[in-house]
């Protein structure tokens, strides 16, 4: 008698402890809006010109990014794009997809679990003055929220991202899981702070400490799985499941 083959199910938990594919952030290169510096993080923005990329971050694409995903030989054999729409996420993909010799096949846009956090009435500030009261906010507790706005933009919390990206890992690290083996799959974000808070989710860091781990545009690192945390995190870890050490 035919018995169908039991499912080889590898549902992602947090902290992670295995992968059976390689995976890596990368920080898309830096947007218009970021050159100009203004907050722009309305998703009904995402997909305008504002959102693209800058020459600058079109440089850094060429010149940073593709050359650091090579070194580490994340497209030498299997290899997906996974970006934002968000304008300058896409163009980012486009851009290693042309270097790095990724078919269009292998592009498979996010739609809105890797839309940049949502700073509510921070909205067209400075990012330096923005990003002077996330940080100081984001310290005091992983459920504080920058203020409401009155255009529709998110104020996102630490924990309303992590939600996002753990919806984002279900979609990306669980389906390629159950997939594929041995794949490499490159993860584009528009912003930090989602790949910031999802680092701090797979290494079960507090997540109040996630600036820690911020990138900057261009930027790419590799999916850490570690007990302790990694060299450029420098705050001393004591809580063991975050984000509920307040």
């Amino acid at each position: 008698m035919w018995t169908p083959r039991t499912a080889q199910a590898a549902l992602v938990q947090f902290p992670a402890s295995s992968l059976h594919n390689k995976y890596f952030l990368v920080r898309a290169g830096e947007g218009e809006s970021e050159a100009e510096n203004y907050v722009l993080t309305n998703p009904v923005a995402k997909t305008s010109m504002s959102s693209g990329l800058s020459q600058r971050g079109k440089a850094q694409v060429v010149r940073e990014t593709a050359p650091a995903l090579r070194a580490m030989g994340a497209c030498a054999a299997d290899c997906w794009l996974w970006p934002s729409i968000t304008q300058r996420s896409y163009q980012t993909a486009e851009i290693l997809g042309a270097l790095l010799g990724v078919g269009r096949s292998r592009i498979v846009p996010e739609y809105s679990f890797l839309d940049p956090r949502g700073l509510g009435a921070l909205e067209g500030l400075t990012w330096e003055s923005a990003r002077l009261q996330v940080n100081t906010g984001d310290q005091l507790s992983p459920e504080w929220r920058p203020p409401r706005g009155t255009d529709g933009t998110p104020n996102e919390s630490i924990s309303d991202v992590l939600v996002r990206m753990l919806l984002c890992a279900a979609q990306v690290l669980s389906v390629m899981e159950t997939q594929y083996s041995g794949a490499n799959v490159i993860v584009v974000s528009p912003d930090s702070d989602n790949l910031s808070v999802l680092q701090a989710a797979l290494l079960g860091l507090d997540l109040r400490r996630h600036g820690d781990l911020a990138m900057r545009p261009g930027e790419v690192r590799a999916v850490e799985l570690a007990a302790e945390a990694p060299a450029y995190y420098s705050g001393k870890v004591t809580c063991a499941r975050p984000p509920n050490c307040l």
